[in-house]
C-alpha cells in the first residue's frame, strides 16, 4: 500500500493532467453533435404514429382505403430502414451508414384513452370542408390527433394517374441546428404530420420508381430534422452532415454522380429523391441529427413518453 501511496505522490500532478485532457476532449465531443456517433448500446427511441387513412367511400382494401395489411408492412419497412435490419433492402455496410435506435409503433392508446390499432379511416365524403390546398392543416379538418403525442400520418385520396408526380409531404422541427429553416416549419396553429399519397404507401406494383415504401421513410427523415444532402443547393451549406458527400444539385435516379469537391454523391441516401430500390443508408451524423431532435425539440422529445406507446 506504501508503494501504491509514493506512486501517486510522484505522478499526481500527470493524473491530474490526463484527467482534464480527457475531460476537455469530452466537453468538446459534446459541443460538436457531427463527432459523437451513435452508441450501439444506446436505449431505442420508440415513437408512435397514427395513420390516418382518407378515402370516399372504397371498400377497405380497395383504392385509397388501403389494406390493414398494406399498412403494417409500410411500417414494418419504416423500421427497416430506420434500424439497418439485415436481410431486408433497408441494410447496408457502408462505414458511415448506422442503425438509427429509432422504432416507430402503431398507436396502442388513442387520445381519449381507449385501445386503437393506430388507424383511422375517414370518408371525407361526408365532409362538408373548405379546401386548404395539400396541406396538413386541409387533411387535420377529417382527422388528427394531438402531435406531441403521435405522429400524424394522412394517406391521401389523390387519383392514381397523377402517382408519381405527388409524392409525400412533412413538417419539420424548429431547432438551433443549423439548415432548419430549410426544413417546412409549421405556423403557430397548424397541423404537423406526413402526407403520403395512397399510391405510394407501402409496397405497390404502380410502374414508378416509388413503390417500395420509401417516400414515408424519406419524409420522416424530414420530420425528425433532416435535410436533402443538397439542401440550400450550395456546396459549402448542404446539409450539415460531414459523411454525405456535398451536392449543389437535385439527386434523382439510381446512377451517383461527382458532386461538390470531386466527391462521388451517397445516391443511395433515403434524403434524396432516388429511386426506392436502391435507397438504403442513413448515415451516422444523420442519425446525430435526429437524435438531436428527439432530445431537444419539445414535441419531439415528448413523443417518446407518449401514452400511445401504452
Amino acid at each position: 500500500m506504501s508503494y501504491l501511496l509514493t506512486f501517486i505522490e510522484n505522478h499526481l500532478s500527470k493524473i491530474i493532467l490526463a484527467f482534464a485532457l480527457v475531460t476537455i476532449a469530452c466537453s468538446e465531443e459534446e459541443d460538436d453533435l457531427k463527432s459523437v456517433d451513435p452508441d450501439p448500446d444506446e436505449a431505442l427511441y420508440y415513437l408512435p404514429v397514427v395513420v390516418h387513412v382518407l378515402h370516399q367511400g372504397e371498400p377497405v382494401g380497395e383504392g385509397p382505403n388501403l389494406s390493414t395489411e398494406r399498412i403494417q408492412r409500410q411500417i414494418e419497412i419504416l423500421n427497416e430502414d430506420f434500424r439497418r435490419k439485415e436481410g431486408t433492402r433497408g441494410f447496408n455496410n457502408h462505414p458511415d451508414g448506422g442503425d438509427t435506435k429509432i422504432e416507430f409503433v402503431l398507436a396502442k392508446q388513442d387520445p381519449n384513452g381507449q385501445p386503437t390499432s393506430g388507424i383511422v379511416r375517414t370518408n371525407i365524403s361526408l365532409f362538408d370542408v373548405p379546401v386548404l390546398g395539400y396541406s396538413q392543416n386541409n387533411y387535420a379538418q377529417y382527422s388528427y390527433w394531438n402531435s406531441t403525442q403521435y405522429i400524424n400520418i394522412w394517406t391521401t385520396p389523390l387519383d392514381e394517374s397523377i402517382s408519381c408526380l405527388v409524392l409525400g409531404l412533412s413538417t419539420g422541427p424548429e431547432t438551433d441546428l443549423p439548415g432548419t429553416h430549410l426544413l417546412a416549419i409549421p405556423e403557430p396553429n397548424d397541423a404537423e404530420g406526413i402526407i403520403i399519397p395512397w399510391m405510394h404507401f407501402g409496397e405497390s406494383t404502380i410502374d414508378c420508381h416509388a413503390r417500395f415504401g420509401r417516400t414515408l421513410t424519406h419524409e420522416m427523415g424530414h420530420y425528425l430534422g433532416l435535410l436533402h444532402p443538397w439542401a440550400g443547393l450550395d456546396c459549402e451549406f448542404n446539409d450539415y452532415c460531414d459523411d454525405t458527400p456535398a451536392v449543389d444539385d437535385f439527386v434523382w435516379g439510381r446512377t451517383p454522380f461527382v458532386g461538390c469537391a470531386g466527391d462521388m454523391i451517397m445516391i443511395g441516401n433515403y434524403m434524396n429523391y432516388s429511386d426506392d430500390e436502391i435507397m438504403n443508408i442513413f448515415t451516422n451524423d444523420q442519425i446525430s441529427r435526429m437524435h438531436y431532435v428527439l432530445d431537444h425539440h419539445a414535441g419531439r422529445h415528448a413523443l417518446v413518453s407518449s401514452p400511445g406507446l401504452k
